[in-house]
């Protein structure tokens, strides 16, 4: 695909349509309310999130994909002039609410861009994206695969979703006189949430604009903005800091809960720096002591074998909506793309992804080369649903992969490897040329 035609969760001038993968901030950084330079196409969760996020948004600017149909979009070639049909379908990236990969084709050959996702191979809701995304392949090949690398690295190993969050609950469980403070984004995170409430019948605090977002997203009765209601809490991560976590339990007894890949508090346990351990190391250290500094109680020993104490105060589970190392390889195996670039150049432990993965596609693999150390990282308009070409029925999805068909052409494997000292940014401009060798 030539430059100047669509970008994917950038935001710069010089492409005819815009697409927004999901609403995390590092996938809209230069996108504000004034935005007019183009349409944007998203999923129907997103657009309707949208104006929250960006009040005053010209709404007739944004375009709906629904999931599983296929769009067509016509455009016009910088370099000859001509009319140019691509089309584009959205599936499931099973990351946040509204989270879409994206899977377009036209006379360029097929590129993939996952976006943000987690690619849970016994999950219902991944195997639902599973068929969708081989029904729309059929017998073509995936030229180019713009890959979510987060935790491209073999020490990333997470249990998936549904374990992580029972692992949560048995943590509150056994601390049934201690308030719990949850560490959670502004959008994501909803399914620990809701099992949390599910499994202990108990209602969530969250903070006034969090909860706007969940009575957007359908959920009215389970969350208040009422401390007295209840001792479970989510709050901003910006907020979860053991320098909070110290002061509240000088009024009461309190943990807290870091639900993720990696844990983003920095200060290790004062005088036990093992038990922080190494940020590039997935697999967690057990320690069975309490917050107190007693013994865990016997309730969740043995089953918390991913779970940390982080700190005195602080466990670290690892939840995490992106996909670990395993899951990005069958993903890929799935895929089989003629190239791929990661999306990701800021992760804790960045590999290009075809260092790991290239002879899944036949590419040359190049040298390891890591980042020494981890970066941190309604109004009257109206939302115009885009032109739906057609529709994929849900048939059962073969437990063999298919093998298609490889179309070698200009996005083919003669495109240029991506460089791991690209800026630090996610989003990926769809060019041939823009990565150097």
């Amino acid at each position: 695909m030539e430059k100047g035609l669509i970008s994917v969760d950038r935001w710069a001038e010089g492409s005819q349509a815009y697409f927004l993968t999901h609403l995390h901030a590092d996938h809209t950084q230069g996108l504000n309310s004034t935005w007019a330079k183009a349409p944007i196409f998203c999923s129907r969760i997103t657009a309707k999130l949208f104006p929250f996020k960006f009040p005053n948004f010209k709404l007739s600017l944004l375009r709906v994909l629904d999931l599983g149909s296929w769009h067509s979009l016509s455009l016009i070639s910088p370099s000859t002039r001509s009319k140019i049909t691509v089309q584009v379908m959205a599936i499931d990236a099973y990351h946040c609410p509204g989270a879409v990969m994206l899977l377009f084709r036209g006379e360029f050959g097929c590129l993939l861009n996952t976006g943000d996702f987690r690619w849970e191979k016994n999950s219902e809701r991944a195997k639902l994206g599973r068929e969708m995304l081989l029904n729309a392949l059929k017998d073509d090949a995936v030229d180019v695969l713009y890959l979510d690398n987060t935790y491209c690295n073999p020490s990333y190993e997470f249990p998936p979703r549904e374990v992580a969050a029972q692992q949560v609950v048995d943590i509150i469980s056994s601390h049934p006189e201690h308030d719990i403070i949850i560490g959670i984004d502004t959008l994501g995170k909803e399914d620990l949430l809701l099992h949390i409430s599910n499994a202990l019948n108990t209602k969530i605090w969250v903070w006034p604009e969090r909860l706007q977002t969940m009575h957007l997203l359908g959920f009215h009765d389970i969350f208040t903005t009422k401390t007295s209601l209840t001792r479970v809490r989510a709050v901003p991560r910006y907020s979860f800091s053991i320098d909070t976590l110290e002061g509240l339990n000088t009024m009461r007894p309190t943990i807290g809960i870091i639900p993720s890949g990696l844990p983003w508090v920095v200060k290790p346990l004062e005088g036990d720096e093992k038990l922080f351990g190494s940020l590039l190391t997935s697999r967690c250290k057990r320690n069975k002591v309490s917050s107190r500094g007693g013994k865990q109680n016997d309730k969740i020993n043995g089953t918390l074998g991913s779970v940390k104490w982080f700190h005195k105060y602080i466990y670290s589970v690892q939840y995490s909506d992106h996909s670990c190392y395993l899951e990005i390889e069958e993903f890929i195996r799935l895929v089989q793309p003629t190239n791929m670039k990661g999306i990701v150049s800021s992760s804790s432990s960045y590999v290009d992804p075809v260092y790991y993965f290239g002879h899944l596609c036949g590419i040359n693999q190049p040298s390891l080369r890591l980042h020494h150390q981890h970066q941190k990282k309604e109004g009257g308009d109206r939302v115009v649903p885009a032109h739906t070409n057609s529709k994929f029925g849900r048939g059962c999805y073969p437990e063999v992969e298919k093998k298609r068909k490889r179309v070698v052409g200009p996005l083919g494997v003669h495109l240029s490897k991506v460089s791991v000292l690209r800026r630090a940014r996610r989003g990926v401009k769809l060019s041939e040329n823009e990565c150097p060798d």
